[in-house]
């Protein structure tokens, strides 16, 4: 049975803005580094220490992308030493409800994971 043209395009109303926010949150870090910063405010330091197992280099792509796509501001302290902070912006916070959905949906997938090994 071949698709009608209103299942394509129901299909690519779905697919469309899942890939768009994929682009935005695609690899293993982004969405870790958004969960290190709902808590709060964080220098460098800090993120690395609460993202286990990320590299310095990854870690500052990662910040700098999330600031260009607006879910990260940096600010940078006029203090001395310079003290250069990050946090989530209005935008990011948006996120919250499918953090809640990913960390809920992981709790289930490994309960069923240990079940069946």
């Amino acid at each position: 049975m071949e698709p009608t043209d209103v299942q394509h395009s129901e299909c690519l109303s779905i697919l469309r803005p899942v890939r768009d926010a994929l682009d935005v949150l695609n690899g293993k870090w982004k969405l870790p580094i958004i969960v290190a910063l709902t808590f709060g405010e964080k220098r460098f330091g800090e993120i690395a220490k609460e993202v286990h197992g990320i590299t310095d280099r990854m870690l500052s792509k990662e910040l700098r992308d999330l600031e260009v796509n607006g879910l990260v501001k940096r600010t940078i302290h006029d203090t001395y030493p310079v003290k250069v902070t990050y946090e989530l912006t209005p935008h990011s916070k948006s996120l919250g409800e499918v953090i809640e959905s990913l960390r809920k949906w992981g709790t289930l997938h490994r309960k069923n994971i240990m079940q069946h090994s």
